[in-house]
Formats: structure tokens, sequence, C-alpha cells
């Protein structure tokens, strides 16, 4: 018996209207194929086409899948009927800060090679905390009212001080920026060592004194790093860094 080697079928209807494309509709197909499913491919062209096949279905939102007569559901669900766990987007996560220093320390080879002609050089582990310092301060200026409203919730200084939300962003981006170039360590390295020094003991005590259960806006306002241990890592790095270039003033 010859087996049949025709994949599954799976119809799918998503929003495709000249002035907008579902990022779901586009997300669902691709995880469809990707399961080995033949993507029966239905286009809501117009509102009024959206609105009636809602209707229809008696479902509030698209694109909607169906596979073997039986409605899926939007994206969500069809990651979950195939196994997956969706993304809980109020869910803590590491992830952001994992990037940053993984980047920064390919960054700091990548400078040390360029500069040196080899992998590791005196000043890689210098640069690689100066670049993360710049990054994390990035993160931080995309949105700095955001920042600074989280922030608030631990920073000591920032509760008494609310205008200095609105500066830690610049100062850390700078200190990092100068502390990269090594020039002006009169300046860097103790603005580095103030900020630091203030973050170092506001993440100690929300975190370890008053047990708060908070997220770092450290990775920016949006941030879904939980306040904790790598929150109070950066603080020291950033710290260390300082009392580091002080000593070789």
């Amino acid at each position: 018996m010859v087996k049949d080697s025709t994949p599954p079928t799976a119809r799918l209807y998503r929003m495709v209207m000249s002035d907008h494309i579902c990022p779901y509709g586009l997300k669902s197909k691709d995880l469809l194929e990707r399961q080995g499913y033949r993507v029966d491919d239905h286009h809501l062209t117009t509102r009024a086409q959206t609105d009636a096949f809602k209707d229809e279905h008696g479902v509030k939102t698209t694109p909607q899948t169906f596979i073997g007569g039986e409605r899926i559901g939007g994206y969500d669900d069809l990651e979950v009927f195939f196994g997956k766990t969706p993304e809980d987007e109020d869910a803590t996560s590491y992830q952001p800060v994992i990037a940053i220093f993984t980047v920064a320390a390919l960054l700091a080879l990548a400078v040390s090679w360029a500069a040196t002609g080899t992998v590791f050089a005196g000043r890689t582990i210098e640069w690689f905390i100066a670049i993360a310092m710049v990054l994390l301060g990035l993160q931080k200026l995309q949105n700095i009212e955001q920042f600074s409203t989280m922030f608030l919730n631990y920073d000591l200084l920032a509760q008494r001080w609310v205008r200095y939300g609105y500066v830690y962003p610049f100062v850390e981006t700078g200190a990092g920026l100068l502390m990269m170039a090594g020039v002006l360590t009169w300046l860097s390295a103790p603005a580095a060592l103030f900020i630091a020094s203030i973050g170092a003991i506001s993440v100690f005590k929300a975190v370890y004194i008053d047990k708060r259960e908070l997220k770092c806006a450290c990775a920016g306002g949006d941030s879904r790093v939980p306040l904790g241990f790598v929150s109070l890592t950066e603080n020291l790095m950033m710290l260390g860094m300082a009392v580091w270039m002080l000593s070789k003033l």
C-alpha cells in the first residue's frame, strides 16, 4: 500500500489590505508551513469583508485558522494547538540583558582585534564594560519618560529628586563613551562611580531588604527584566570599572 504523502491542508483567513497586512496572519501562515501544512490562504481585503467574516464565525479577531473543518483560532491558539507556549508579554525575562551583554562582549572583542590585532588585549574587559554601559544607556534613552517612571519604583535618589531619572541615562551613556575612548577619565569615572553606587544601594535595599518584586528599568522603561541579581551586577560592574579607571590616573 502506497502511503499518501500529500501534506495536510489548513484554511487561513487573514487581513491583507492595501494599507494594512496583519502581522499575525503572516506569522500564522509561517507557523503552519513550518509544521508541514499546505495553507489555503484566504485574504480579507476590505474592512467590510473582515467584519462580515467575524460575524459569520462569531469571532472578534483575525487571523483565524481552520484545520480538518475545525476552527483552531488566532495565532496564540495555533501555537497552543502545536504544543507551543504563547509568549506572555507580562512575564519576566532575562533575554534583553543577555542580548545586551552578549553583543557588548562581541563588540569588545571586535574593537580589540581592530585596535591591537589580537582578540583579547589589555583593555578588552574595559571596552566590554564601557560598551555595555553605552548599550544600556541607549535602551533607556529610547523612551526616557517611560524609563524615568519605572526608575522611580526603586531608585533612592530619583525618589527624592525626580529629575535624576532623566539625567541618569545621559550620564551612563556619556561615561561609557568616555571610558571606551580612554579620555576625560577625571570626569567619566567619578560620574560612573556616583550613579553606580546609588544604583547598587537602591537595588540591594529594594530586593534584599524590602523584599519587593519589581521589574528593572536597566534595559529601558518597557523592560521585563526582574530587579535583582542582574541589576545589582550591572551597577557593581560599573562601580568596579570606575574604581579601576580612577586607580589608573
